[in-house]
């Protein structure tokens, strides 16, 4: 008797027995027990996934000699016919190999006679989507309305190719892909029953290599069988498959916790001397980093046979969650870029030296994010007599406002170098003020340590030539301006969306306070006045005045503004320009002597 392989040995007679499409089966049960039986039916999914087998079920549920049910019975004439592909009334056709309109014809002439000893005539079309669009206007009619004994099956792998008239004349069942746990438990089963010896690991290997087709998975166990000498061993499916040794990405993830470049290259290059595929090793990098993070942030939904479990806790606890990302990020995008690359070993290589520099805080003097100390080798040394760096306090800007009587008084310039204190710079002298000079002084800054700095000692003036206590009262600016704002908001210089706010509203109204300049503004639209074109505008109309500045805004229509002002400019000149143009001599004689005329909106000023 000649060998049956696994994948036709194995296929599922029941609806019970299938394997990953429990949505289909409670629908096609349900409607078998009531029977509520459309006349078409279309499968879509990937390969492997069952398509044909619930055609076969399908049919022998209509066609079973206890009746229309959604147990039969499997030891009747039509149902062991069915399951032998020899039942006269059951009609597998594959459109692949006739998709002509003649072939359909034939089709549509044999279905209007009865069934020879069924109760139903059942006709399925596979890979139904490689029909002609000639074939699939012929079959709509009889698809729509078929005689009472005529079911139709179709099965398709591209449901996009499909003709929306034939959709909708048909009840749509999309399979899903198959887990790959489920995979395993199926092929642990399968095994078992030939009396297999397998590794439960190498199970998991052929059922991540089928990409969720069941068909898929026992075609490469019926090759693991006879690879192995009928033990499916881990080591010998991976050779099969040419899949990567864990043991390569379990050290690469080992270097980059050691912050190990050097382990990181004899790694590639013991790749690159057994000619392992490098987007191949990128994938499966990607897959671990993917169960690392699962280890993280879900334990329980992280298989516990998986061999490389106990690195994958292992990594969990060494990596912080931050970093797996990232480090997926890279993988993912390093094995996008490796055609890119000059060659697939340069592109391997920068994906993991992209890894180790940007590890949160492993480049960094002390422990990075995860509380984890930075590596030795990474360690900065400072030159000897540098001082160790210190935070800097945050300063709050002090007000430049100064009196009339203060800006008229004439400022002391400091003319010997030696007479600079030794805080300023020599290139950056600024001019010091009198003593009598009542400028307003910076408050106190808190420094890194907590203590409190004399606002003097801020501003470079000792303390001991002024009689003016940090904390005096300010007194009400004097400021000198000419209430222009469109002008005003011309000159401030801003960009993008700040400049817009700026140059389209209109000043309604400001004052002057002891603690600044308030402005209250109108805008055409209150997408405009966002906080943080706002705060530009502040921070602009601080360095324009020396001083404080509030600004508020209400939304409505607008008049005097920038924009307009620039708008009526524009005009002008535009008028000026066709003016020109127009009063030219050289052109007044060319409209005279050849009838030439002027192109409208032609001219544009220079």
């Amino acid at each position: 008797m000649s060998y049956l392989v696994l994948a036709r040995k194995y296929r599922p007679k029941t609806f019970e027995s299938l394997v990953g499409q429990d949505h289909v089966v409670r629908a096609l049960t349900h409607a078998l027990e009531s029977q509520r039986l459309h006349h078409a039916y279309l499968f879509t999914g990937t390969r492997g996934v069952g398509k044909t087998t619930l055609s076969r079920l399908l049919a022998k549920s209509l066609n079973c000699e206890t009746g229309i049910t959604a147990q039969p019975c499997g030891a009747c004439e039509a149902c062991l016919a069915i399951d032998a592909d020899r039942f006269v009334d059951y009609i597998e056709m594959d459109a692949a190999s006739n998709r002509g309109i003649a072939d359909m014809l034939q089709l549509l002439e044999q279905a209007v006679y009865a069934p020879t000893s069924a109760r139903f005539k059942v006709y399925m079309i596979d890979e139904v989507h490689m029909l002609t669009a000639q074939a699939f206007n012929a079959m709509l009619k009889t698809l729509e309305e078929p005689p009472e004994y005529i079911k139709f099956i179709l099965a398709t792998t591209d449901p996009q190719k499909i003709p929306v008239t034939v959709l909708s004349r048909c009840l749509q069942f999309n399979l899903k892909q198959m887990p790959p746990l489920q995979i395993v438990e199926y092929l642990d089963q399968v095994l078992q029953q030939e009396k297999i010896a397998f590794e439960k690991p190498a199970l998991r290997l052929l059922a991540e290599g089928a990409n969720g087709s069941m068909r898929d998975a026992l075609s490469l166990t019926d090759q693991a069988i006879s690879y192995t000498a009928g033990n499916v061993s881990l080591s010998a499916v991976q050779d099969m498959l040419g899949s990567l040794d864990q043991t390569y990405l379990i050290r690469i993830l080992d270097g980059l916790a050691a912050n190990d470049g050097e382990a990181l290259m004899a790694i590639a290059d013991e790749m690159a001397a057994r000619s392992l595929s490098y987007s191949s090793a990128l994938k499966d990098l990607g897959v671990l980093i993917n169960r690392i993070s699962l280890a993280q942030a879900a334990p329980s939904a992280l298989p516990d046979d998986l061999p490389e479990y106990e690195a994958i806790l292992r990594f969990a606890d060494c990596f912080a969650a931050e970093e797996m990302q990232l480090f997926y990020q890279i993988v993912v995008h390093g094995r996008n870029e490796l055609g890119l690359a000059p060659d697939e070993y340069a592109g391997f290589t920068m994906t993991l030296l992209r890894m180790l520099a940007f590890q949160p805080g492993k480049n960094q003097t002390g422990s990075g994010e995860n509380g984890k100390a930075a590596s030795p080798n990474t360690q900065k040394t400072r030159p000897s007599g540098q001082p160790s760096p210190m935070k800097t306090a945050t300063l709050e800007p002090a007000p430049k406002i100064r009196t009339a009587a203060q800006r008229e008084a004439p400022p002391k310039v400091v003319e010997k170098v030696d007479d600079l204190p030794p805080w300023i710079d020599i290139d950056d002298a600024p001019s010091v003020h009198q003593k009598d000079d009542t400028s307003v002084r910076p408050p106190a800054a808190v420094a890194s340590s907590g203590e409190k700095m004399p606002a003097d000692a801020l501003s470079g003036i000792p303390l001991e030539e002024t009689d003016e206590k940090p904390d005096a009262p300010l007194s009400t600016p004097v400021i000198a301006w000419d209430e222009n704002w469109p002008a005003l908001a011309e000159a401030l210089p801003l960009r993008g969306m700040a400049q817009q706010l700026a140059q389209q509203t209109e000043l309604v109204n400001w004052k002057q306070a002891e603690n600044g300049l308030q402005f209250h503004l109108r805008v055409p639209m209150e997408t405009l006045s966002v906080p943080a074109n706002v705060e530009k505008l502040v921070e602009a109309l601080m360095n324009r005045f020396e001083c404080a500045v509030k600004v508020t805004t209400e939304v409505g229509k607008v008049g005097l503004t920038a924009s307009q002002n620039a708008q009526e400019k524009r005009a002008a000149r535009q008028r000026e320009a066709e003016e020109t143009i127009e009063n030219d001599a050289y052109v007044q004689s060319l409209i005279r002597e050849f009838g030439a005329s002027i192109v409208p909106n032609s001219i544009k000023p220079i």
